[in-house]
């Protein structure tokens, strides 16, 4: 099988004529493929090195390697920009196979047998050279893990994948790759990412300014790509989270109640940040003249949690080191879908800021929980490896009582980790020990260390 593939840009889309050869069949596949400009642009404009430096100890490694995520957080640039890295490596175009499973037009993917032909038609082309397998959105082909194991034991394969289901990683894959892959989770732009990609594209706008509009548009990859308006921006946004409900949520789970579904995604979107409880909701519900049972919250909510939509994070009891069944929070994969959605991020600061953090320190690689210390609350206790980190979330520490309670709180800790207090404040306010730091330079310092 080999591949040619030309291109124009017009508008908003890049339209790729692609002919697939079928050598052993003599037949010539025209194929039209519709692509957003945004994977040429984002390519080349930003790395996403933190991700890359989880790849590049897996390269050429019998391990598979998944990148798991929201729709459009940009995984099948990040498998793009793998397929660059090894191409300045000197691995050739001709042994390196990409598949859409979501494409329409792709013949390889009809059938779980033409697939395996084409791969054994690339093997027998290379020889004993290694391929490299790029399958993007591969939970839409049924069976999958079966002939991605089937690769690992009888080829000399690299192979990656990407899926918008948390499922990917659980069952079936789980038996079959048994400690053979490894997850590297996504997530939209970061703040760091957005001033990146506006710095390279020569736009000329102050941090303050950024970091307004990345408070109200989110880090999703497309938004910084042209100049939308809010409300174009609110649109994209609305018609991602449409999709995430129908094709990741209802259509996958069998969800026959959209209504209700979406009414409790509303709900959390307007009330991230906050605890929550079943007995809550199920009131809310009721004033709204709609039911629902425990039982069918918690699956919608784990519905919500697969296709990476919704964050949950469970509460730490500081003194007893247990976990804290109740009263868990619930965080967004993005806060622009609540600017678009419900409105009022620039009104409600502080649970976007926290929301902010709280993405900030999953990028960072570290697990996050809700610390409770008697009557007190620890926005967050982060862990990594032995290091641990206490984090306060405010706007502004503009008044006594706001002060006192922050660092309060920290101070109130019984451990001599580090602990640290976020605000939009311009002054260091660091006390006992205690550091205060600005948010927009604490989302902007390395986050890796460089080589």
């Amino acid at each position: 099988m080999g591949i040619a593939q030309g291109g124009i840009v017009e508008g908003r889309y890049t339209i790729v004529l692609a002919f697939f050869f079928d050598i052993t069949k003599k037949n010539v596949y025209f194929v039209l493929l519709f692509r957003y400009n945004e994977i040429i642009l984002t390519l080349r404009m930003v790395q996403r090195e933190l991700y890359m430096r989880k790849v590049r100890p897996f390269m050429n490694t019998p391990v598979v390697k998944v990148f798991t995520g929201i729709r459009r957080c940009g995984k099948s640039v990040m498998m793009e920009l793998v397929r660059e890295e090894l191409k300045r490596q000197g691995i050739p175009d001709q042994r390196i196979l990409w598949v859409n499973f979501e494409s329409s037009f792709d013949p390889r993917i009809r059938s779980m047998d033409a697939l395996r032909s084409t791969i054994q038609e690339l093997q027998r082309v290379v020889g004993n050279n290694r391929v490299y397998l790029f399958f993007d959105e591969v939970q839409e082909l049924e069976g999958w893990e079966v002939l991605v194991n089937s690769l690992l034991i009888d080829m000399n394969a690299d192979i990656y994948i990407t899926g918008s289901n948390a499922r990917l990683l659980s069952g079936e894959l789980a038996t079959y790759l048994a400690g053979r892959y490894v997850e590297i989770r996504m997530y939209p732009f970061s703040f760091s990412e957005v001033c990146s990609l506006l710095s390279q594209k020569g736009t000329d706008m102050p941090i303050p300014e950024a970091f307004r509009l990345y408070v109200l548009r989110g880090g999703f990859p497309f938004l910084y790509n042209y100049p939308f308006s809010h409300s174009d921006a609110c649109q994209y946004l609305g018609d991602l989270f449409d999709s995430v409900i129908l094709k990741d949520i209802a259509q996958r789970n069998q969800v026959r109640d959209m209504g209700l579904l979406r009414q409790l995604i509303l709900y959390f979107i307007a009330n991230a940040c906050t605890p929550f409880s079943a007995t809550s909701i199920i009131n809310y519900l009721k004033s709204q003249h709609r039911s629902i049972s425990t039982e069918t919250l918690y699956n919608y909510i784990e519905y919500c949690r697969n296709a990476f939509l919704l964050l949950l994070v469970q509460r730490e009891d500081l003194v007893g080191k247990a976990l804290l069944a109740t009263q868990e929070k619930v965080y967004l994969v993005d806060h622009g879908i609540r600017e678009a959605l419900y409105g009022n991020n620039q009104r409600d600061i502080h649970q976007v800021l926290e929301n902010i953090v709280y993405l900030e320190l999953l990028r960072r690689g570290y697990e996050v929980t809700v610390g409770k210390l008697r009557n007190l609350e620890i926005d967050f206790c982060a862990r990594k490896g032995a290091e641990t980190l206490y984090v306060q979330v405010c706007y502004l520490l503009a008044s006594p009582e706001t002060f006192e309670r922050e660092f309060g709180a920290l101070e109130a800790i019984p451990d001599n980790y580090e602990k640290l207090v976020l605000s939009l404040d311009e002054i260091d306010l660091s006390r006992k020990g205690i550091r205060h730091r600005n948010i927009r330079e604490f989302l902007l310092e390395q986050e890796i260390p460089s080589t």
